[in-house]
C-alpha cells in the first residue's frame, strides 16, 4: 500500500473496524473474503499508514450518571497565535471538555462538555471555564437529546481513495 490507493477491500476493512473494533482477525477475514494472514497484513498496513489512529470503547454515559451534555460557543478576546495556543493548552487540562473545535463564524471555538448534572455544569463554568483568561464570551447550548451519534467516518466503500503519502 505504498503510494497507491486504498482499494475496496481496505475500505471495507475500515468500515468493519469502525463498527466493531474488537472483531477478531478470523471474523474480519471471513467478512472480507480473504484468508487471515493477508487480512492481518492489510490491517497492520492501515495502522502503520495512519488510516487507523486507535481503538476505543464507547461507554454508556447514562450508566455513569453523566446526565448533561452541552455545546459551548467560545469567542476569544485576542486572536494572536499565542492566545489561541494558551487557550487550547488550558482546555486540554479540563476533563469535562471532551471535544474542542476551532471554527469559523461568529465564535472561535465550539466545546462539547459532559457533566453529571446542572449543578456540576454551574461549578464547571464558575471554577474552570471562567478561569480561562482568553475567553471574552460564552454561549451554551444544552443537548436535550441525541438522535445520531456515529463515530464512523463516512466513506464510499465502492471506490478507491488516493493515498496521501
Amino acid at each position: 500500500m505504498g503510494a497507491h490507493t486504498l482499494d475496496k477491500i481496505d475500505l471495507t476493512i475500515l468500515k468493519i473496524l469502525q463498527e466493531d473494533g474488537r472483531i477478531t482477525n478470523l471474523q474480519l477475514s471471513t467478512e472480507i473474503g480473504l484468508s487471515p494472514a493477508p487480512t492481518l497484513e492489510r490491517v497492520k498496513k492501515l495502522e502503520q499508514g495512519g488510516y487507523i489512529k486507535s481503538y476505543h470503547a464507547t461507554v454508556n454515559e447514562k450508566k455513569l450518571n453523566l446526565g448533561i451534555k452541552a455545546f459551548t460557543l467560545i469567542r476569544l478576546s485576542h486572536h494572536k497565535s499565542s492566545a489561541i495556543n494558551d487557550f487550547v493548552a488550558s482546555l486540554r487540562e479540563i476533563d469535562e471538555i471532551i471535544e474542542c473545535h476551532h471554527v469559523t463564524g461568529g465564535f472561535d471555538f465550539i466545546l462539547k462538555i459532559m457533566v453529571k448534572d446542572i449543578e456540576a455544569y454551574q461549578r464547571f463554568v464558575l471554577h474552570k471555564l471562567s478561569m480561562v483568561e482568553e475567553i471574552s464570551q460564552m454561549q451554551t447550548l444544552i443537548i436535550l437529546d441525541t438522535d445520531k451519534d456515529s463515530k464512523a467516518v463516512p466513506l464510499d466503500y465502492t471506490k478507491e481513495i488516493p493515498k496521501i503519502l
